[in-house]
Parts: C-alpha cells; structure tokens; sequence
C-alpha cells in the first residue's frame, strides 16, 4: 500500500495498541475521542488530498529509493524544487484544515536524518545510514504518519543533560545489548504523538563527550512495549465533551494535538538506531532539524493565515463594518504579513543546496530568518484580528442560549428569542453566521486552534532565541566588516 486514503489511516489506527492517557484515566477507544477525533481528521486530509488530481503534484513525490509514488510527507528532498513544494503543500494543507495537520515533524526528521546519518557513517564506519534507508522505506512503503520527537523536558536548563539531579529528564540510553539498546526518559510538546504510527527520536540539543548517553536517535512504534503517553490540553478543550456541540466549537471538524511521550526502558532493536553515543553529531542533527522545521512555518502558519484573514473579513461584513476604511487598511496589513512569511519560507527554500548524502538542505540563515518572523507576525495579524471581529468574539452566550426554548420575556420570548434578536449584525446575515465565524476566530485566536497558530508560531521549532542564535552563526558578520573597510578604504 503506496498512498493510503484518510479513510484507510483512520482504521491503520485502530489496530495500533496504543497508550494514551487523559484526565488521569486511560483512554481506551482514543481514535474516537470527541477530544482527540478533529487532530486525526487533521492528519486524514494530509492522505486524501494525495489522491486529488488537483493537488497531486504538490501532496506526492517519487521516491529516490523506490522509484514509487509516495506522499510527500515521506520524501527526501531531491532539489529545491522539493523544498518549495514542501512549503507550498503546508500553505495548501493550513487552508484547507485552519489548525496543524502534525505530519510536518516527522517530514523534517527524515531530512534531517538522512544527510546526518550520512555523514556519521563517514567518519566511524558505522551503518546508520543504510538503517535508516530501510526504515524510510518501510515508512513509505505503508504509508505511516512518524512523529519527530526531539524536545526533552530538561529540567534545570542551567545543568547538561548527564548533571541533571534526575537523569531521565534527557532521553538516554539505559543499557546497550548486543542486539539493540534501552531506552528512558520523555519528550515533550509532541505535536501528532499519539496520532502516529511510529515515533523518531533525535537528540534536543549539541551536546560533549560526558552526555554521550544522551546521543541517541532511534525509531519505534507508537505502542512499543514500555511507551505510553499523556495528552496535553487546550483551552477550551472540554467543550468538545458537550453534548450537540457545534457552534461552539468554531473549528468542529479540524485539531491539533500534542502529548508527553514516555519512554519506561523501551527495548530498541539495532536495525531502528541511527545514533548511539556520536554526540559530536548531535549538534548537526539538532541544526538541520530546526532549520527544515523552521522552514516549515513559512508554508503552514501562512495557510492558516489566509484563513484567519478571511474569518476577519467575514466578521466584518456580518457586522455591518466592511466598508470602513481602516478595517479594509487592517486586512491589507495581515495580508502584507502573512505573505512576508509565505516569502521567507519560498526563499530559504530557493537557495536550499546539496549535502554530502545527495539530499538537499533549506538555506539555514533564511529558515531561521523566517521563524523568526513567525515569532511575531501571527501575533500581530490575531491582534488585528480580534480588533476587527469585536468583542463580542469573548463575551457571546452559549450555544445552547442561543437553542434555548425556556421563556423570559414579557410576551412569551425564549431565551433564543432573546439571544438572535439583540446579538443580530448586518440584516443580511443571520445571527447564526455572525456567531459561527466569531466562535471560529475565538478558536484561532485563544483556543484549542491556537496552539496549532498563535502560541506554536512562537514555541514550535525552538523559541525566538534559538533563531537569533542561528542567525547570530549564520549572519557573517565578518565578512560584512570586510566588505565595508574595502568600500571605506580601510586596509587592517
């Protein structure tokens, strides 16, 4: 099985033994969890458009290993032309679902991956690199959905993982067998964890010789003996549980997900390990990972975006307010950032180049340059946002208010009667309309969706520090200072 249907994931899950836990209890039938259900929605669409004339230039590769079409969230990027069709599929993928489609993470480990195994074997000999080929064949061949994992908790964030006061705050390597090794420890913020048929696991930062336990890169499946994990929640997270839920909810169809994956002393075989103590690599690995997912967001926060900029637009009709001059100046404005970030993400895409291992890399000063601005711009564009929508977006009744028959009014008004008669806006809308777009924008902007938009945007892919860290390495200031002393004159 090549390409499956979102139809096909859905039940490929079903036969998964997967742990997960919320609220303290253990969630037995967790892929029809009114909670969790819209993330694997989510995950579908990355499976049913590949099977859409339309898209499938974007959504499908031909695989370098294989020769056989595969979906592109199990590619390696032969050329930049691959670069900029990855960014392009997340921008289509962010407009089609308004939330995060999880599928990215592991996209960007592959990469990562490939051309790091590649050059590890290069200098001790090893076979990393064919191991991993072979994985990334079983993941093509059926289809899978692979969580990249590689935030650890990591405690103290002043000590190095091996000083830590408990030493599974870093994923390590408990014991090396001959056949394999044991691992323990967590990984946080798993966007798509528990929606995932395999885990890949990289080191979370550059590390020495004394952390050398802590360099460790495998692949395991979701429900590997020893694995289990714990859903993180959202705001407003439990509305999902109401009964008849539907406006309400603002994106009923459409989720994102993360989760803490535990790791109580997983048996790995060899044949899934990819790093076992080169720690002089886990810097480079953590380097290329970042920059493919920093990448990333300039395709999927901008398909998002043109879905918040249209909900904006829509609240501003349905309020009677589209004309005004400065909404219009606003919308252009969210416009104007949004596809400063689409531009970032194109362009370290276009000046990607060739690794060692025959795979191609973003251009990590302009993929961070890029994050960077996905740092902020989100913010700014949820801000105008809320501004043009009103504050009713915040202090609407309920759902049910709206539905209600229990009568209040002097002349036999329902509590609905009352709800539609004062909440309507432009009377060529119904007040319905006008409540679904500002409960979707209250999604967006403050709830579950804003993990996978506004507060991702500045977390997800490593907090602004990071890519001013990067920037920093990458910038070349030195060579700027020559080019001015030879424009200057100055000869030292």
């Amino acid at each position: 099985m090549a390409l499956m249907t979102g139809a096909q994931y859905i039940e490929s899950l079903r036969k998964l033994n997967t742990r997960v836990y919320m609220f303290g209890e253990k969630v037995e039938n967790w892929v029809d969890h009114p909670m969790i259900r819209p993330s694997i929605n989510c995950v579908a669409v990355t499976y049913d458009l590949a099977h859409d004339p339309q898209y499938e230039d974007l959504m499908t590769a031909k695989s370098h290993l294989t020769g056989e079409k595969v979906n592109r969230f199990g590619h390696i990027h032969q050329s930049t032309e691959d670069l900029k069709k990855k960014v392009k599929m997340q921008r289509l993928l962010g407009q089609k679902t308004a939330s995060c489609f999880q599928r990215c993470v592991g996209m960007d480990a592959f990469n990562a991956e490939y051309s790091t195994t590649f050059e590890i074997d290069a200098k001790y000999g090893t076979n990393y690199h064919e191991r991993f080929k072979n994985f990334l064949k079983e993941v093509q061949e059926n289809d899978w959905t692979v969580d990249g994992a590689m935030t650890d908790p990591k405690g103290d964030r002043g000590l190095a993982p091996h000083a830590q006061a408990d030493p599974d705050l870093f994923v390590r390597i408990k014991e090396r067998r001959e056949d394999g090794i044991v691992v323990r420890g967590a990984k946080v913020h798993q966007t798509g964890s528990i929606n995932s048929h395999w885990h890949l696991i990289m080191p979370t930062q550059a590390m020495k010789a004394e952390d050398a336990d802590y360099a460790v890169s495998f692949a395991c499946p979701s429900d590997a003996e020893g694995l289990f994990m714990v859903y993180g929640r959202q705001s407003c997270d439990t509305r999902k549980l109401e009964e008849g839920a539907d406006v309400d909810l603002g994106n009923k169809q459409y989720g994102g997900q993360e989760a803490l994956v535990v790791f109580d002393d997983v048996f790995i075989p060899n044949e899934y390990v990819f790093m076992n103590g080169e720690y002089d690599f886990a810097g480079m690995l953590v380097e290329r990972f970042a920059g493919f997912h920093r990448q990333s967001y300039g395709g999927c926060k901008v398909g998002v975006g043109d879905v918040v900029i249209g909900a904006a637009a829509l609240a501003a009709e349905y309020n009677g307010a589209d004309k005004a001059s400065h909404i219009k100046d606003k919308l252009i404005e969210m416009t104007h950032l949004n596809e400063t970030l689409y531009c970032c993400g194109i362009a370290c895409s276009s000046e990607g180049s060739q690794t060692k291992s025959g795979s191609y890399i973003i251009d990590l000063l302009l993929a961070n340059v890029c994050k960077q601005n996905v740092t902020r711009f989100p913010y700014e564009i949820v801000r105008l946002a809320e501004d043009i929508a009103g504050g009713l977006m915040v202090t609407m009744p309920s759902e049910k208010d709206f539905k209600s028959d229990v009568v209040v009014g002097r002349n036999g008004e329902t509590i609905g009667d009352i709800c539609n008669k004062f909440y309507v806006g432009n009377g060529k809308y119904s007040t319905e309309d006008r409540m679904r777009v500002l409960r979707f924008l209250e999604n967006i902007c403050l709830g579950s969706s804003a993990v996978g938009y506004r507060t991702e945007s500045m977390h997800g892919a490593g907090s602004p520090q990071a890519q001013r860290i990067m920037i920093q390495r990458q910038g070349n200031i030195e060579g700027k200072k020559e080019l001015a002393k030879a424009i200057a004159g100055i000869s030292k």
